[in-house]
């Protein structure tokens, strides 16, 4: 299965709706295509048919592509419970509460296990995965177990935008922060890098882009 993998400087930078949109731009070009998001964290959560919940996020990225929502979008669902603890959703089911600090412990292999069999499964169906990550790449206190973004697109192979909110200000410098804290095998992995909210001339960009 084809793959291209969305990541962000930051929380916020746009990566949901890139996903969304490059799920609707590929399917009216003949794909059959589907989004992923090996773990998110939200409160905003939906039932799927199966009765299974996910991120409302995947949901919308299904519509995008056409096609049924569906757990394995996003296998890892963390619901935040208030005093550092969240609900652990494992293939739509809840499978337990955890702290932070026990999360890796207790659900890392768990949780890469949901994110490699979920491909599987929609590898059989689709023959394009559009791949959101969380948060950013490069959190260098918490790559080890960082289980949707770079370790997601490394598994895959994928060809992988990543995505800055120039609205916050400093832009280039989140942007060439997060390719040098990269792995150079992950770097390599980077194809594109999308300003987005830019608003204004362009030619006050091209200093930037040409360096």
């Amino acid at each position: 299965m084809k793959a291209i993998m969305v990541v962000g400087t930051t929380s916020h930078a746009g990566k949901s709706f890139l996903v969304s949109a490059l799920c609707r731009i590929l399917v009216r070009k003949g794909w059959h295509v589907t989004p992923f998001k090996g773990q998110n964290m939200a409160l905003n959560a939906y039932v799927t048919q199966s009765g299974g919940e996910i991120g409302f996020a995947q949901a919308v990225q299904a519509w995008a592509a056409g096609t049924i929502p569906k757990v394995e979008m996003n296998p890892i669902l963390l619901k935040p419970q208030g005093n550092m603890t969240s609900q652990v959703i494992l293939h739509g089911q809840v499978a337990g509460v955890t702290t932070a600090s026990d999360y890796y412990t207790n659900y890392f292999s768990k949780g890469w296990q949901a994110i490699t069999s979920s491909l599987d499964r929609l590898a059989q169906e689709f023959d394009l995965v559009v791949c959101e990550g969380a948060g950013s790449p490069a959190e260098i206190n918490l790559k080890h177990r960082d289980l949707t973004n770079m370790r997601v697109a490394s598994y895959l192979k994928a060809n992988t935008i990543l995505i800055v909110d120039i609205d916050r200000g400093g832009a280039f410098a989140h942007v060439v922060g997060t390719l040098a804290l990269l792995e150079p095998e992950e770097r390599q992995l980077i194809k594109g890098i999308v300003i987005n909210k830019f608003r204004g001339a362009r030619s006050l960009l091209d200093p930037g882009i040409t360096w």
